[in-house]
């Protein structure tokens, strides 16, 4: 049994000067890792995990988290997922098939806008079923995986069997913590040149719209978030700022993107992105329970607010009772004078 896992990057330098793999991939590697290692029956032992890694490789967090195997694949420019679902296509087919009774193969992603759009393009060219925000999976004999999944952004979970000779599974990335391989050791590096045609490039991203460090919304560990309290496009330059300072991005709430202020690729909640930041900064929002369902993956929650009793600042750990176009120039200023100082 061998499982892949796609590995997305933070942008943030390690030691040896490579990116480093974003946080909500370190989850994908642990429940990977749990899956590798789980009994399989009498045929076809585990393998161990395989990290496919779409650039350099942050080898020092791959081993870390027990991968065993490391594929750098180059040869795409850019986010392309298709061309990333057919490199994946082809490391799967090179595997031999399970032996009866045995476990199937599977490949992990993380259950990030990527993670679950490559799976998605992956199912499609290889029939494999899918499973998508997934927080337990067990490898069960002729290829049958037991998981358990988010469904409703999280208000119900579902028990299911997934069967066939490989299974598909993103992982909710708020739902698994990033626990390091007790006994870590070597990783070896495979370089893969991407075969893939012209068609496969046709969807491709060359330029994405991250923060500080290439921070996406989803892998952010700071997120600084608007709403309806902002009072409008132009009112973000601050909080752009704030989360510059705090190498962070900016999130936003669904009235803001209903309102034509911000793009829907920024929104926060259970119709937009699910985030999991060690800090989220909630100017001016109220705090719906679909906007809640977004961010309580968060370590610690501040809400900015002048409502004592808006939801958000009863939900949170640190309510600041304000203006938040005083509050927030005031600890931009703060910063400043910190940094200068």
């Amino acid at each position: 049994m061998t499982v892949f896992c796609l590995v997305e990057l933070d942008g943030a330098a390690d030691e040896g000067g490579a990116p480093g793999a974003a946080d909500p991939s370190l989850r994908a590697l642990t429940l990977a890792r749990g899956l590798a290692a789980a009994p399989t029956g009498a045929s076809g032992g585990p393998r161990g995990v395989a990290a496919v890694v779409f650039g350099d490789p942050p080898i020092a967090d791959l081993a870390g988290y027990g991968v065993s195997d490391v594929y750098a694949v180059s040869g795409i420019d850019g986010y392309a997922p298709q061309a990333w679902a057919r490199v994946l296509g082809a490391l799967l087919s090179e595997l031999p098939q399970h032996a009866p009774g045995g476990p199937g193969h599977a490949v992990v992603a993380a259950g990030t806008e990527r993670g679950n759009e490559v799976l998605a393009h992956l199912g499609a060219i290889t029939g494999l079923p899918m499973a998508a925000n997934c927080t337990a999976a067990t490898g069960g004999g002729d290829g049958a995986f037991g998981i358990v999944r988010q469904r409703w952004a999280g208000l119900l979970l579902e028990e299911a069997v997934l069967a066939g000779p490989a299974a598909l599974l993103t992982v909710a990335t708020d739902a698994v913590s990033p626990v390091p391989a007790d006994r870590p050791g070597a990783a070896a590096v495979h370089r893969v040149a991407a075969l893939v045609e012209d068609a496969d490039l046709t969807v491709r991203a060359v330029e994405t719209p991250a923060g500080p460090g290439g921070a996406s919304l989803a892998t952010a560990r700071v997120v600084v978030g608007g709403g309806r309290g902002v009072g409008g496009a132009d009112g973000f330059g601050p909080l752009e700022e704030l989360a510059a300072l705090l190498g962070g991005v900016v999130g936003v709430s669904r009235v803001v993107t209903s309102e034509g202020w911000r793009p829907h690729t920024q929104q926060v909640g259970q119709t937009g992105t699910k985030i999991t930041p060690d800090l989220y900064l909630a100017c001016g929002i109220s705090g719906a329970i679909q906007h809640f369902a977004g961010c309580s993956g968060a370590k610690t929650i501040i809400a900015v607010n002048t409502d004592p009793a808006a939801p958000m600042m009863t939900r949170a750990d640190y309510a600041v009772i304000g203006d938040l176009h005083a509050v927030i120039p005031a600890l931009v200023e703060a910063l400043r004078a910190r940094q200068a100082g």
